[in-house]
């Protein structure tokens, strides 16, 4: 692959396409330090959603390649050659990694564009430095977390300590590529587990590309493994893995929930879980600004195509400035119109594949079928580019019990719904399988923490959509999922609780 860095970021879809010209993309797994090919020989094409043209020949990995990276991440977690390396030590090779993901960031920001449709200006100035932002938080966070000294008895002492969980496969989605994978293999890595990650299908090429640059940092081989291929071939052979110690996981509810089986019909690894959503955004009629409150709506849909855990799916506004709200959203999404993403001018991008085309296609005729009102878009665009592009759409008069109010579409589909009280705001909030995230809107600081404090979300935010940083943890209530990404908490995830109590004679 020509991993020449350009001299400076391409400023024009021009500029993108011919940098993308010069790229040979790398296909093959990255096994116990190295690229190789799945044993079977099989590979699948990573297809553009941009344009449907064919990017690489994938490998396609399963069982025997599951067992050869749990033997390689083992051998080399028990050689200690990672495991037992101070914490100064993994933090600097961490740093070292961070500085790599920033250097190859326009590379790195093609390749996500290129593999799952996302807009060229958001590949580059968000995904490229949230993960690299996420290397380096948990690097420098990782030789200041200390043990604990039980309150003992004055001839006894009680050690709390920390150890690394050992073997930990990682799970990722096709939304945000790297930085779910930075979410799950920094703090796995930086506590002293060997990892192996598991690309979605869908958008495998700079988990790959990743790897090379984890290499080039310090990471020992073995400790970093790659394994594209499909959730029911080596994502089911790592669930299901004697070996494996733990499984983290970012992805649909239903997937998540069958983890849990593999788990438990198999050595009990332990699991974590950040699944679906179907994030109410609260908007108040006393909402300091509604212009902006209506900005961040627009974006807390439209935002990455709405292929968004958090998205703000469900919309709900008080009564009384519901058509004056609505007439605002729509005017904000006039910002949000599918474009090519390699244009750095484009806020909307392709959707990941044709599948997930159909689907939003889907409940978008099923929200008309249940009677709600389509007010805005709704429709396939540019399909003559050979893109898959939708429009971001509006459904006014729903209500939870319609499919398009209870169900993820993982799409840039809003559903509105009316409230008349911050009860029954809270009520229809809560009536959700779900409880990933929520935002509310209000001037008044005891309705924003009432309500907030009411909401069963794992994040909540006030007067804003989407807030926080590495400092902040996230995850889900109910099935949302369990455990915690971001934060010292991601820690308590990779690793295991010992106690070692000393009696002095």
């Amino acid at each position: 692959m020509n991993h020449s860095k350009p001299s400076h970021t391409p400023t024009d879809q021009t500029g993108w396409q011919a940098l993308a010209s010069q790229l040979t993309l790398e296909g093959r797994a990255w096994l116990d330090g190295g690229y190789q090919g799945a044993s079977s020989g099989e590979t699948f094409a990573c297809i553009s959603p941009v344009d449907g043209r064919e990017l690489a020949r994938v490998a396609s990995c399963d069982q025997s390649d599951a067992d050869l990276a749990v033997a390689a991440a083992r051998k080399a977690f028990d050689s200690g050659v990672w495991s037992h390396l101070a914490p100064t030590k993994r933090k600097a090779v961490l740093l070292r990694f961070a500085d790599l993901i920033e250097a190859h960031g326009d590379e790195l920001a093609l390749l996500e564009t290129l593999d799952m449709g996302k807009p060229i200006r958001h590949a580059r100035t968000v995904d490229v430095p949230a993960t690299a932002r996420a290397t380096r938080w948990t690097a420098e966070a990782i030789d200041k977390v200390y043990g604990e000294l039980a309150a003992t008895p004055h001839d006894q002492i009680g050690m709390i300590s920390r150890e690394p969980i050992g073997v930990v496969a990682a799970i990722v989605p096709w939304n945000f590529p790297m930085i779910m994978a930075a979410w799950k293999i920094a703090p796995a890595l930086a506590t002293g587990n060997s990892v192996i990650l598991k690309p979605s299908e869908k958008s495998p090429l700079t988990a790959i590309r990743l790897a090379a640059l984890a290499k080039e940092a310090g990471i020992p081989d073995g400790v970093f493994n790659v394994l594209p291929g499909y959730g029911h071939t080596v994502g089911k052979a790592l669930a299901l893995h004697m070996d494996v110690d733990c499984l983290v996981f970012t992805g649909s509810t239903n997937v998540a929930k069958q983890l849990m089986i593999c788990a438990g019909q198999s050595n009990m690894k332990r699991v974590w879980l950040e699944a679906g959503g179907k994030s109410p955004n609260i908007v108040f009629a006393d909402a300091p600004d509604l212009k902006k409150a209506a900005a961040e709506a627009a974006s807390a849909i439209a935002f990455n195509q709405g292929e968004v855990c958090t998205a703000g799916s469900r919309l709900l506004v008080q009564e009384t400035i519901r058509t004056e709200f609505i007439g605002l959203i729509r005017e904000a999404l006039k910002t949000w119109r599918p474009g090519h993403p390699l244009d750095p001018a484009t806020t909307c991008g392709a959707i990941v594949d044709q599948a997930q085309l159909d689907r939003i296609i889907e409940y978008i005729g099923i929200g008309q079928s249940e009677g709600a009102t389509l007010v805005e878009g709704g429709k396939r665009v540019m399909e003559e580019t050979g893109g898959l592009f939708v429009q971001p759409t509006v459904f006014d008069g729903v209500n939870n019990r319609m499919r398009i109010a209870s169900e993820e579409i993982f799409g840039p589909v809003l559903s509105v719904i009316g409230f008349s009280t911050a009860e029954e705001a809270v009520a229809i909030a809560n009536d959700s399988i779900y409880g990933l995230a929520a935002a509310v809107w209000t001037s008044n600081i005891n309705t924003a923490h009432k309500v907030a404090k009411a909401l069963r979300a794992g994040s909540v935010w006030i007067n804003h959509y989407d807030g926080g940083d590495m400092t902040a943890p996230f995850g889900g209530f109910k099935q949302s999922g369990n455990g915690r990404d971001k934060s010292l908490h991601a820690f308590d995830k990779y690793t295991e609780v010992k106690a070692t109590w000393l009696v002095l004679e």
